[in-house]
């Protein structure tokens, strides 16, 4: 991985560019040169969207905290309830959410249930239970069952972290509707696709699932997703 360095004022960035202060993951052209070799949607498709790709912001605990406060509510809704939720405490820590008040964490916006999975969060990465400075060395599965021990994280919202946290390279979400529907406008004309049909496409992405997901979500919606 590699960080964008300011090079300006913001006012002379490309917008294509990715946003200052952001981690950029060092395969990328390699993979853009693999995947318009190897598939046609592809070679069509990564011309589009110049130099933008994936990045990475934040840190593991604030990452998985946002996707539990974001779960089934608008974007803009999750936003503001996180802006309230993180006001709380000093510092956004596992330790420190830890020491929130329940009725506190009610009253920025959070359903109990929610308050539960953060609480359930906070105790995994506090007591260690799940071995982040391990991570990089672990395998994509490994990670996955540690993160779906956590109460609230699925296996979609594990991977969505693989991709968008610790930007892995080959993570092929057949979970996810976006790519389930990326694939069938962009390869099969509109029709209903499977899982099965879905990972056969995706044999000439590898070892780059991750970067094809991004640019078959790109062709969804032209706006990179920013986790």
């Amino acid at each position: 991985m590699k960080t964008l360095a300011k090079t300006g004022p913001a006012s002379t960035e490309r917008t294509d560019l990715p946003a200052v202060g952001t981690m950029l993951p060092d395969y990328w052209q390699d993979a853009c040169a693999h995947l318009v070799k190897k598939d046609r949607v592809m070679k069509r498709l990564i011309p589009q969207f110049g130099q933008a790709c994936l990045q990475s912001r934040g840190d593991a605990f604030i990452t998985l905290a946002r996707s539990i406060v974001g779960q089934q509510i608008s974007v803009k809704a999750a936003q503001s309830v996180w802006d309230r939720f993180a006001r709380l405490p000093r510092q956004m820590t596992p330790r420190s959410v830890l020491k929130l008040k329940v009725d506190d964490m009610r009253l920025a916006g959070l359903s109990q249930r929610k308050v539960e999975y953060l609480v359930d969060l906070a105790l995994h990465f506090d007591s260690g239970a799940v071995h982040v400075k391990a991570w990089e060395s672990m395998n994509d599965e490994d990670i996955i069952a540690e993160l779906v021990a956590i109460r609230g994280i699925g296996r979609w919202t594990a991977e969505m972290f693989l991709i968008f946290h610790l930007m892995r390279p080959n993570v092929l979400p057949l979970d996810d509707v976006g790519l389930i529907n990326g694939i069938s406008q962009n390869y099969f004309s509109g029709e209903s696709v499977s899982r099965s049909e879905a990972r056969e496409v995706a044999l000439a992405w590898a070892p780059y699932c991750t970067v094809a997901t991004w640019y078959i979500w790109r062709s969804l919606d032209p706006l990179p997703v920013d986790y």
